[in-house]
């Protein structure tokens, strides 16, 4: 049995954001903030977060100069057995490419240039992480 001091820090630090959660979703917020938080210090702009059509989501829609960026934000348990670049389907990609070209749609004017990345986070079970982007991944051909 787990020493309840632990489960107080683990609360804690997952309560400031420190820590990601133990439910699946809430791992999933973790990562998408994190991600958004790295791709910031990195010169991003986030233009949208959680964009939807139908049932089709991105996680997050990013400026890179000139550059519209899809990301697609994998968060994985680090003894996960396919990390969270390999976990993106041929039926996800399907999926993703549908919600890409709905928002370039909604958009007035077309972009020059559009690129697909995943960021992916594999999470330790003392509560670190490790944070992996592979930008520019063949998504649209």
């Amino acid at each position: 049995m787990p020493h309840p001091l632990m489960d107080w820090r683990r609360l804690i630090l997952e309560k400031l954001g420190l820590r990601a959660p133990a439910d699946r979703a809430g791992r999933g917020r973790f990562g998408e903030r994190r991600a958004a938080s790295y791709l910031r210090k990195q010169g991003y702009r986030i233009l949208a977060r959680n964009w939807r059509a139908g049932n089709d989501e991105i996680d997050l829609v990013c400026q890179d100069g000139q550059v519209l960026v899809f990301v697609e934000v994998r968060s994985r348990d680090e003894s996960a057995l396919v990390g969270g670049f390999h976990s993106v389907t041929e039926e996800k990609k399907t999926r993703l490419r549908r919600v890409c070209k709905a928002y370039l749609k909604s958009l007035g004017r077309l972009p020059v240039h559009t690129r697909f990345d995943i960021v992916e986070l594999r999470l330790g079970h003392d509560g670190d992480f490790a944070l992996y982007h592979h930008p520019n991944v063949s998504l649209f051909n």
